[in-house]
């Protein structure tokens, strides 16, 4: 028979509160661990994140970038591939942008979205874009013959975009409102993307 079936048997409080302090103790300390292993994974996923991520996670929101001429612009995001961002820029005249990654010198998300920006890339099924460089943007652009604003590092622009290479593409310039006509063509640049801020379309 069991020492407590016993008649006359007084329990020892002592131990079932000494059990009972390790058990809460052992439970604080496996808790501590999982709440520094969440904490470590989640370091773990932040220092994995990319620009592109981050503004991917932002789409469909109007969200501030900042290029390296020091200029601003304001963009309902809409793609983002793997090296360009477009979207409506926002304003009066709403009209579609490409901006390189390479051109933009800081994202303004807004303090109440930053955290939104820090979003788990994978919640944001994009695997298409993320693939398209931005020579293939151009590309559609060139076969569109559409008119074309070009903001470069130094200067603006307007024209027709004639071919894309690897590295660069040929702009015909004309006036705005002309078609691209070998008479109205002042000029054919060939610009490099690395000095492409934004193409408005």
């Amino acid at each position: 028979m069991e020492p407590w079936r016993r008649p006359g048997y007084v329990r020892d409080v002592r131990w079932d509160d000494l059990f009972a302090d390790l058990e809460g103790q052992l439970e604080q300390e496996l808790g501590a661990e999982d709440l520094d292993l969440a904490a470590e994974e989640e370091r773990l996923r932040l220092g994995r994140l990319g620009l592109r991520d981050r503004i991917a996670a932002l789409a469909g929101e109007p969200t501030g970038f900042e290029l390296r001429d020091g200029s601003r612009i304001e963009l309902r995001i809409e793609t983002v591939g793997r090296d360009w961002v477009s979207g409506a820029a926002t304003g009066a005249r709403e009209r579609s942008c490409v901006v390189p990654l390479d051109a933009v010198a800081a994202v303004l998300p807004g303090a109440e979205r930053v955290a939104a920006s820090l979003a788990d890339a994978s919640e944001h099924p994009d695997a298409l874009s993320r693939r398209l460089g931005l020579p293939f943007v151009l590309r559609d652009l060139c076969r569109r013959r559409s008119a074309v604003d070009v903001t470069t590092a130094t200067r603006a622009l307007h024209g027709t975009i004639d071919r894309v290479g690897r590295d660069h593409l040929d702009l015909a310039e004309h006036d705005p409102g002309e078609p691209r006509r070998a008479g109205a063509v002042r000029a054919i640049r060939i610009l490099p993307f690395s000095t492409l801020l934004l193409v408005r379309f």
